[in-house]
């Protein structure tokens, strides 16, 4: 028997760079709860079993999707100053974010993240430390930090969801009205302006006041 008759009949050859390329683009284009190993199988023309020769479990295949992301992005020229520094670096980690936004999907599921991006808490917790922070509250510090730029994105891509679909009426501030003034007095008088004032939100300046807010706590 030739060399290419024993060919015939097997399953085509695939690699783990071209099984993660497209999980990638499902996350992408449908959100992560879209990935699945049976769907990632289907689009490579093999089968669930074959990519398990490749990739562990879809977790793994998620890390994978996250892995090298960091490192296309250019890393900042850092202040000196150690407050400067946590700063900037939550500025770029917000930055960068915004520029591949699925991320943020694959990062909320919890401790799944990409080695190279581990230079930004690093920076962070290092640098609130420098300012005087113990370890501990350097680490919440960062927690919080986190906190703040994944919410500014969520809420990003949210209205962005909403902006895609003009007929869709606002549930808020529509709901409050003069009615309401004597239990939400500040909400019933900004509810006219709230999308003028939420429109000029800057993430770097309240990034800012969050920074200085954490940085002013002190060692035990």
């Amino acid at each position: 028997m030739t060399e290419e008759k024993r060919a015939v009949g097997r399953p085509p050859r695939i690699e783990k760079r071209q099984i993660v390329d497209v999980a990638r683009r499902i996350i992408q284009e449908e959100g992560v709860g879209a990935l699945s190993m049976r769907r990632v199988a289907k689009e490579v023309g093999a089968t669930p079993m074959a990519l398990y020769h490749h990739v562990r479990d879809k977790d793994e295949l998620l890390m994978l999707t996250l892995s090298g992301m960091a490192e296309t992005f250019a890393r900042p020229a850092l202040p000196e100053h150690p407050r400067d520094r946590v700063l900037a670096t939550a500025v770029h980690m917000h930055a960068i974010l915004s520029e591949v936004d699925w991320v943020v999907d694959v990062l909320s599921l919890g401790d799944l993240t990409d080695k190279g991006a581990l230079w930004m808490p690093e920076e962070i917790i290092d640098s609130a430390i420098a300012c005087g922070l113990s370890p501990e509250a350097a680490i919440h510090a960062y927690r919080t930090i986190w906190y703040v730029v994944h919410g500014a994105l969520v809420f990003r891509r949210a209205d962005a969801r909403r902006a895609a679909d003009p007929a869709r009426k606002p549930f808020f501030p529509a709901l409050v009205t003069p009615d309401d003034a004597g239990e939400l007095p500040r909400l019933s008088a900004l509810a006219d302006r709230w999308e003028e004032v939420t429109a000029d939100y800057d993430v770097a300046a309240q990034l800012a006041a969050v920074v200085d807010g954490l940085l002013g706590r002190t060692r035990a």
